[in-house]
């Protein structure tokens, strides 16, 4: 075996202490993940040459993070927690980051119960600021995905959402079992393929709103992909044929959603032009 198969046996989830408190690399990736979605949109606003002001990204982008992360730990406390029940009778413990005493950071988030979230706080936002939802939403489609690929690492660094068993000889051992680093095979497809997607798609876009459609379409079934090599949810388990799990139901459901707004929103772009 070699250092790679064996990284978690040598790799610290820690990577520094500040005040006694622990910084896990997990939480440095998801600020990173938030920092490279807010300036990849600045830059397609200066290069798009769109009707968006840098201040009003700025004030967008706290109105998304408070969305997202209510609705990544809702979504996962309701769809996949198995301790559902006592969560809805101690709201309180939804955002402790404590155990026992000890600080662990918040575990347990939902990409679809963030999406969830997102489409609230951006509404809210497009109504408030007389915004049109569409146009956000389109810079939200290109700004978003390359953000993935932090995330996903944050998750291979974290040993969370592990992949199935595998003989292939880039797995790696988890609790001495080889499995695919199905959270790197992500990134690939939700990130850097979801963004080549949305990239190449803008040149024919028809109406305003359509890049967030293509997204939802494409990252629904790269996702669902994706999921072949990761192992489902322990407390889930597959959900049919001991071979689809719960998040390739939610993805391909995204994206059939997707499609049919798409074809919705077409059909009527030929008379309004956006939505």
């Amino acid at each position: 075996m070699s250092a790679w198969n064996n990284i978690y046996e040598t790799f610290d989830p820690i990577a520094f202490t500040l005040f006694s408190m622990p910084i896990h690399w997990y939480g440095i990736m998801y600020v990173l993940a938030l920092l490279s979605a807010l300036y990849i949109g600045k830059y397609f606003i200066k290069k798009d040459k769109l009707d968006f002001k840098s201040k009003e990204l700025d004030s967008y982008f706290l109105y998304v993070e408070i969305g997202v992360i209510l609705g990544a730990r809702l979504g996962y406390i309701l769809f996949y927690d198995t301790q559902t029940l006592y969560y809805i009778s101690h709201p309180w413990q939804i955002f402790n980051p404590f155990v026992n005493g000890e600080f662990v950071g918040i575990r347990g988030m939902s990409y679809h119960g963030a999406v969830l979230g997102f489409l609230i706080a951006t509404y809210m936002y497009s109504k408030k600021h007389k915004i049109e939802f569409g146009k956000i939403m389109d810079l939200v489609a290109i700004s978003v995905p390359l953000a993935f690929v932090f995330g996903r690492i944050g998750n291979f660094l974290n040993k969370e959402l592990i992949g199935r068993e595998t003989d292939v000889p880039w797995g790696i051992l988890v609790d001495g079992i080889l499995r695919h680093p199905s959270q790197l095979y992500e990134a690939i497809l939700e990130g850097f393929g979801v963004f080549v997607v949305v990239y190449a798609y803008r040149r024919f876009q028809k109406f305003s709103g359509e890049l967030i459609l293509v997204y939802g379409m494409s990252y629904g079934l790269f996702r669902a992909i994706a999921e072949i090599w990761r192992a489902p949810d322990a407390q889930i388990g597959y959900i049919c044929c001991n071979f689809i799990t719960f998040g390739q139901a939610l993805s391909l459901g995204m994206s059939l959603i997707g499609v049919v707004a798409w074809l919705y929103f077409k059909n009527k772009s030929k008379k309004r032009g956006s939505f």
